[in-house]
C-alpha cells in the first residue's frame, strides 16, 4: 500500500517538469498518471506478478525514455498496481477480528506524503528521472517483503495459517459465485463510487500543482502542496477513527464530504496561496476515511461467502477512478485551462454523495444461499461455541 501511495504522490510534483521535457500538453501528460492504476483483477497469488512489473518500470523510466517508451513502461506498472489494490482490500476484507480498525490503518499505509517531497527535490534537477530510482530501489524491498512473508500463495492459505476461518466453496460453484456478485446492484454501486472517489483523489494529488503554480504563482516548491494534501489523508484514516465511531460511520462519510465540498469552493473563489495550501491538506483529511468507510459498508452489507470476491472487484474497478477523471481534467483544461478543474471537482464530489445514498445500510437478504458445506460448517461452530 505503501508503493500505491508512493506511485499517486510522485506524478503532480514531476508532472510540470515532465511536461517540459517531452513538450506535451495537459491531455497527453496526464496519460502518464491516468495509466498509474490500470484496471486488472486477476488472482496470481500475492506478489508474484506486481513487484516484478515495478521493477521492470522504474528500471527504464529512470533512463528517461522516449515519451512513448515511457507511457507503455507506465502500462505495465500500471497492471502491477492495480492488481496490488485489489489483493490489499480483498485480504483485509476478509479478515474476522476488526476488520474496520484494520481496514483504516491499511489506508492509512497507502502514505503519499513522502513521495512529492521527493519528487519536488528530483522536478528541479537536470536528472530528473533519477526520482524513478528511488522508486526502484522501494521496489526492490517490497518484493523481498512480498516474497519471505507470503511466499506467493493464495490468500486462503495466507488466512488460515494466521488463525483465520476460511468458508468452503462447494466444487462447481465458483461460476456461480462470480455470476452472483456481477449481478449484485450494490457491489456495482460501491464500485462506481469507489471509481468517483478515487478520481478525485488522484486528480486533486496531481493537477494541485500546476493550479497552484499557474493560477496562484507558485513557485517550483508547489510541489509540497501535493504533499500536504497527501498527508491530510494519512492522518484522516487514523485521526478521524474515534469520530467515525461515534457518529456511526455512514453519517461521518456525508458529513465529511458536504465539508470538502465546501472547502473546495474556498479554493475555487479565495486567491491565496498559502490558505489554498492549507484548504488543501484539510480536504485531504476529510477525504482520508471515505475510502475505508466504503469498503467496511461493503463487509457489513455483502454475503460473507461474496466478500472477498466483491470487494477486489470493487477495488479493482474503482482505481479505474485514477485514469477517468484525471484524464477529463487534462482534457478540459486543454480548452478552458487549468482554471476548470474546481468545477469539475465539485461536480464529481456531489456525484460521490449521490452514489453513497444509493447503497443500503441493511445486509443484503435476496443474494442466493452459500454453498452446504458453508452452512453446515456455521451450525457446527454455534454447537462448539
Amino acid at each position: 500500500m505503501f508503493m500505491l501511495g508512493w506511485n499517486d504522490g510522485s506524478t503532480g510534483p514531476l508532472l510540470p517538469r515532465i511536461q517540459e521535457v517531452y513538450r506535451c500538453s495537459y491531455l497527453q501528460g496526464f496519460i502518464i498518471g491516468a495509466l498509474l492504476n490500470v484496471w486488472l483483477t486477476d488472482r496470481l497469488g500475492f506478489g508474484k506478478v506486481r513487484a516484478a512489473l515495478q521493477i521492470i518500470t522504474y528500471s527504464v523510466q529512470s533512463a528517461a525514455p522516449p515519451f512513448p517508451a515511457f507511457i507503455i513502461f507506465q502500462v505495465v506498472n500500471g497492471i502491477g498496481l492495480a492488481l496490488q489494490d485489489a489483493q490489499a482490500n480483498g485480504f483485509v476484507g476478509a479478515l474476522t477480528y476488526s476488520p474496520a480498525t484494520k481496514m483504516g490503518i491499511l489506508h492509512a499505509d497507502w502514505e503519499p506524503f513522502a513521495a512529492p517531497l521527493v519528487a519536488t527535490q528530483f522536478a528541479q534537477l537536470d536528472r530528473w528521472s533519477f526520482h524513478y530510482l528511488t522508486s526502484l530501489g522501494l521496489s526492490v524491498v517490497n518484493t523481498i517483503i512480498l516474497s519471505a512473508i507470503f511466499r506467493f500463495r493464495q490468500q486462503d492459505t495466507c488466512l488460515l495459517e494466521g488463525g483465520e476461518h476460511v468458508q468452503p466453496v462447494a466444487e462447481g460453484k465458483e461460476e456461480g459465485k462470480f455470476k452472483q456478485i456481477m449481478s449484485e446492484k450494490t457491489v456495482h454501486f460501491l464500485a462506481f463510487f469507489i471509481l468517483v472517489y478515487v478520481g478525485v483523489e488522484v486528480t486533486i494529488g496531481g493537477w494541485i500543482v500546476t493550479y497552484i503554480i499557474e493560477e496562484r504563482n507558485g513557485g517550483p516548491s508547489s510541489g509540497y502542496i501535493s504533499s500536504g494534501f497527501f498527508g491530510g489523508l494519512t492522518l484522516g484514516r487514523v485521526v478521524l477513527l474515534p469520530v467515525n465511531k461515534w457518529i456511526g460511520e455512514r453519517r461521518a462519510l456525508y458529513i465529511y464530504a458536504l465539508l470538502s465540498l465546501g472547502l473546495e469552493f474556498v479554493i475555487w473563489f479565495v486567491p491565496s496561496l498559502v490558505g489554498n495550501a492549507i484548504t488543501v491538506s484539510f480536504i485531504g483529511m476529510l477525504l482520508g476515511p471515505m475510502y475505508p468507510i466504503a469498503m467496511n459498508q461493503a463487509s457489513r452489507i455483502l454475503p460473507s461467502w461474496l466478500l472477498t470476491g466483491s470487494i477486489g472487484w470493487i477495488a479493482g474497478f474503482g482505481q479505474a477512478g485514477s485514469a477517468l477523471i484525471p484524464f477529463m481534467t487534462g482534457a478540459i483544461s486543454e480548452k478552458h485551462g487549468i482554471k476548470s478543474l474546481h468545477p469539475l471537482l465539485v461536480a464529481m464530489m456531489a456525484l460521490m454523495v449521490i452514489l453513497f445514498a444509493l447503497i443500503p445500510n441493511k445486509p443484503l437478504v435476496d443474494a442466493e444461499e452459500p454453498p452446504a458445506e458453508v452452512v453446515n460448517e456455521k451450525k457446527d461452530e454455534k454447537t462448539t461455541a
